[in-house]
């Protein structure tokens, strides 16, 4: 593994190129492919999953010594299977399951596609190092700061909690094609999408990143390998719990279910057609295998074997569709993902 894996998450302006775009020798005496003829592997969607992909993408290529070149976008959640179902990429990113109206998109197109989860992550609320007054912050404190009546009315500290000083709120959070975005809204708001407007959004989380290091009175919310990544320049807000706890974002509290409700599991959706090539089959059989170290180097919560067994071996059987419902769902746990692959 490469101990500058981190770095490489905030180079955004490679993030639409090719990631490590194959040898670059064009010799063939060893057996390697000219990188000019490998075939191309395309990935888009959630910026929450892209530092997955990420990796994999870097350490397939190079098992594969320049046999396949794999890029990978960056578009949302919302982007990416937008993206998959007008079959322009092969595998969607996706920080929340499929919903219903991009299930009917991908039907009305002809796209098949699989389901394979490959992490779990917390949603991660943060301020700058600076803020001394927020201790720890509750779902309806989120509520009051985030819901559609906010805008333009909730504008400062003290209008969520009196003993927060009188200072500007400002506010950072994903953009409407974020899956990160919609299960938010759905576990704080109670509706996906059901947000303000008046905040300053981006499909990139270093854009987000960069806001809460660079605001004294900045709040924002992302994925958990964005904040691992910069946690000596923002603090993490303990989540208050109803019984009254206080919990952090961290690989145990993900793991024991205790982070709630902001923990979510984190998806690829490969279509069937790219499925059935043999260098995707073997990127995502790379993923499926090698992949559970690469997610907890860069932050996230890798699944149980498990888990990783059962997706390879709907991999293998060509097991196609969701076992969601086509909308958001807040709480799902390691254990009951678990149990829903077993049954698909």
């Amino acid at each position: 593994m490469h101990s500058f894996r981190f770095a490489l998450i905030f180079a955004y302006p490679l993030f639409f190129l090719t990631v490590l775009s194959g040898c670059q020798d064009n010799g063939n005496d060893d057996g390697r492919i000219d990188p000019a003829n490998a075939p191309v592997i395309k990935i888009d969607g959630s910026s929450t999953v892209f530092p997955v992909a990420e990796a994999v993408a870097e350490e397939f290529q190079l098992a594969e010594r320049g046999a396949a070149r794999v890029t990978v976008g960056l578009s949302g959640t919302g982007g990416g299977f937008k993206k998959l179902c007008r079959g322009d990429t092969d595998i969607a990113n996706a920080s929340r399951p499929i919903l219903s109206e991009e299930m009917e998109a991908c039907r009305a197109a002809g796209i098949q596609y699989m389901e394979l989860p490959v992490a779990f992550d917390a949603i991660t609320v943060v301020v700058n190092p600076k803020n001394d007054w927020v201790k720890s912050i509750t779902i309806a404190d989120l509520k009051k700061i985030w819901e559609p009546a906010a805008q333009g009315k909730v504008l400062r500290w003290n209008q969520v909690r009196p003993e927060w000083p009188d200072a500007p709120l400002m506010l950072f959070g994903p953009g409407a094609d974020s899956g990160t975005f919609d299960y938010f809204t759905e576990a704080v708001v109670g509706k996906a999408k059901s947000s303000r407007g008046d905040y300053t959004a981006s499909e990139d989380d270093n854009v987000l990143v960069q806001g809460v290091e660079h605001n004294t009175n900045a709040l924002g919310y992302f994925g958990f390998a964005y904040y691992i990544s910069h946690q000596s320049r923002m603090r993490a807000v303990p989540i208050e719990q109803d019984d009254g706890n206080t919990v952090l974002p961290s690989l145990a509290t993900v793991i024991d279910g205790s982070y709630q409700p902001l923990s979510r599991p984190l998806f690829i959706y490969p279509s069937a057609a790219a499925a059935n090539r043999p260098e995707v089959r073997r990127l995502l059989e790379f993923y499926l295998t090698q992949g559970p170290a690469l997610v907890q180097e860069v932050g996230f919560v890798p699944l149980p074997s498990e888990a990783t067994a059962l997706a390879l071996k709907h991999l293998q059987e060509n097991r196609l569709g969701t076992v969601f419902g086509g909308h958001p769902e807040v709480g799902v746990r390691i254990e009951e993902l678990l149990a829903r692959e077993a049954k698909l």
